[in-house]
């Protein structure tokens, strides 16, 4: 058997005068005993109905229906099972219901004696709360006979409806306490009690409303200690500043469940700002993308002058912000903000970005001093978050750069002691064969004699290298600048290739430069070092049998691009940036088959980028040859003189840093 109407609706039809009221379960706990009190303290036996919602439920009672049993035989206990609670009939009646029965849901108590009767039929309301004390029932309380004759009629049929075998002994019960009341001829102290249970009543009642507000109160604290405890958590597992904005926003957004919030890094001094954090609601315009306006917005300017958060309730409306700009109300119309609180992160008074949030209606809102205590508790962790961020991407570039350093003082180390050992060992052996041996032929030792020169001059050049590069890096170098013939430079740097490598066989050098090029803007003798550098390089990867190119071209309106292309070995495409890195050798440092210091090229980069010009490689690969490309400025008025062209390496009031290059 299974009823699914409530014993509260079937009864309340019968009495139209009556109104449910709102009870919670600790309410219900002390009228409960004190109508079982009421039992106990009277000497007739009474009938007495009791429905518990769950086992649970009455084995916490049960200790005190053994007490009234041994007072009456009319005890009917209902319950929905869990595990042993079943129909017996021992010391009082046990009666267990269908667990999908609407008694399940409801919480009754009918006491019927010869001078009192009293009911309790009430039916829970289901809230979202996990405290047992805050469960609410609605139903009706009271001493009026008639109506615990009909709750205790309708209670005993669904009674029978589970045992029909105490058909004889509800008959008896319906006889003795359900028959119609006749006038009381003794009044018993315990007849009608109804003022002092009403003011406990009242009084545990405005204690349970006091206690629901203190819950509530801390409940609402613990979500937002839980909200920030979840921002923490989350932002401090990455160092990446891009992912600590995001999650910040999207926690931020869901935690306060607002329609918009968009966080971005900004300055004091920023005109505007890219939105590149937002969370979004539904049905939310995005503003992902846009140009935030920082030094028009007088918003964010009263934040950066009060360094504090900012919260407006009706963006249209507040008194500040129709005296401001047009702007800014055009800005919360097109964004449709009502609702407008600015959050600025800071470190250490420094401005790292700032955290808005957008309410945007049907109806303004309020922010209360707790949303922005929470939201500025965000954005100082998101403040320290950003700084230990920025802290180890800066340890990142400190470690590269120690690896760097590294890595040249190995190839340093290396380079030097094999470059300087060679011919120091040849200029050695050949000094020891002069001194020793006084008969050797001329000829033999004009063979030695030019040996170690040749290792000498190689010295000098690994020397004269070194310090090219340190005073070049250290910004040392005083640049002479003036208008002069790319032409000449080029003559300049091909003679001098010519001469250093006469005794050698070269390939093929074409010399595509032409007369009618415009002046450059250039200190002449550093460009010709740089193009003899250039050529230098090619020559040593490029066979005899291979080809040289010297090239010019305009690469815009202000700059010529000079270009050294060869046939040789070629660069891989992965390496096209490492070559001009200082001590770079293809082949290793003491593996190679050219000679070198691996310092030419990174000699050239910092050569190109003292005019601010740039330089760069290119190569299909292995042994397809390979380009080298720079720019230089045009001159960019030409003036016309009759005075002669200006020679590179005749710079007027120029002080004497290197011996001749050729």
């Amino acid at each position: 058997m299974r009823n699914s109407t409530s014993v509260l609706t079937e009864l309340l039809p019968v009495f139209p005068e009556w109104r449910p009221q709102m009870y919670f379960k600790s309410s219900l706990t002390a009228l409960s005993h004190a109508m079982e009190d009421q039992v106990l303290a009277d000497q007739t036996p009474p009938l007495i109905i009791a429905s518990f919602q769950r086992e649970r439920f009455y084995r916490q009672e049960a200790h005190r229906y053994r007490r009234i049993a041994e007072r009456t035989s009319q005890v009917y206990v209902l319950s929905a099972p869990e595990t042993d609670f079943k129909h017996s009939s021992d010391i009082y009646e046990t009666i267990a219901f269908d667990p999908e029965d609407a008694l399940a849901k409801e919480w009754h108590l009918v006491v019927i004696g010869q001078h009192y009767a009293s009911c309790l039929i009430c039916r829970e309301r289901l809230t979202p709360t996990n405290i047992d004390n805050n469960r609410r029932f609605e139903g009706i309380w009271t001493f009026d006979r008639r109506v615990s004759q009909v709750a205790a009629e309708l209670l005993l049929k669904r009674i029978l409806g589970y045992r029909p075998e105490l058909a004889t002994k509800i008959q008896q019960a319906q006889q003795i306490y359900l028959e119609p009341a006749q006038p009381r001829l003794v009044e018993s102290p315990f007849a009608n009690p109804d003022p002092f249970v009403q003011r406990l009543v009242t009084y545990l009642q405005a204690g349970q409303y006091k206690l629901i507000k203190a819950n509530r109160s801390l409940l609402l604290k613990e979500q937002k200690e839980r909200l920030l405890n979840s921002v923490t958590t989350a932002i401090r597992r990455s160092l990446n500043p891009e992912e600590i904005l995001q999650v910040a926003v999207e926690k931020l957004g869901e935690g306060l469940g607002v329609c918009r919030a968009v966080i971005y890094r900004c300055a004091e001094t920023d005109a505007a700002a890219v939105i590149s954090h937002e969370f979004l609601s539904q049905n939310i315009s995005s503003l992902k993308g846009q140009a935030w306006p920082l030094q028009t917005n007088p918003l964010f300017q009263k934040v950066v002058e009060l360094r504090d958060s900012l919260a407006i309730d009706n963006a249209l409306e507040d008194a500040s912000l129709i005296n401001q700009a047009q702007s800014i109300q055009s800005l919360a119309r097109s964004c449709s903000i009502l609702s407008w609180m600015l959050v600025p992160i800071f470190y250490r008074d420094r401005l790292l970005g700032m955290m808005e949030l957008h309410h945007c209606g049907p109806a303004p809102t309020t922010w209360h001093q707790d949303d922005v205590a929470l939201v500025e508790a965000i954005a100082t962790q998101v403040g320290v978050a950003l700084i230990q961020a920025e802290a180890y991407a800066n340890l990142q570039e400190l470690n590269e750069q120690l690896e760097a350093l590294d890595r040249t003082r190995s190839n340093l180390v290396a380079i030097t002691g094999h470059e300087l050992r060679t011919p120091l060992s040849t200029i050695q052996v050949c000094l020891e064969s002069l001194a020793t041996e006084p008969d050797m032929p001329a000829e033999l030792r004009q063979v030695m004699l030019n040996t170690a020169l040749a290792d000498a001059e190689r010295m000098r050049k690994l020397v004269q290298d070194f310090l090219t590069l340190s005073q070049l890096e250290s910004g040392r170098i005083e640049w002479n600048t003036e208008p002069i013939s790319l032409t000449e430079c080029v003559e300049l740097s091909l003679s001098h290739i010519r001469a250093h490598n006469r005794n050698q066989a070269l390939p093929k050098i074409l010399n595509r430069v032409t007369d009618d090029l415009p002046l450059v803007q250039a200190d002449g003798e550093w460009l010709v070092e740089l193009l003899a550098k250039l050529l230098d390089n090619a020559i040593k990867f490029t066979g005899s049998e291979g080809q040289i190119t010297l090239a010019v071209s305009k690469h815009n309106a202000c700059l010529l691009e000079v270009t050294v292309a060869d046939t040789g070995r070629g660069i891989e495409p992965n390496r096209l940036e490492t070559v001009f890195d200082r001590f770079y050798q293809e082949e290793g440092a003491l593996r190679r088959s050219t000679g070198g210091t691996g310092l030419g090229l990174a000699i050239c980069r910092q050569i190109v980028t003292g005019w601010g010009g740039e330089i760069w490689a290119e190569s299909a690969g292995k042994n397809q040859g390979s380009q080298f490309h720079f720019t230089l400025p045009i001159v960019p008025a030409p003036v016309k003189e009759t005075s002669p062209k200006p020679s590179p390496l005749k710079t007027p009031n120029r002080s004497p840093r290197r011996k001749k290059l050729a």
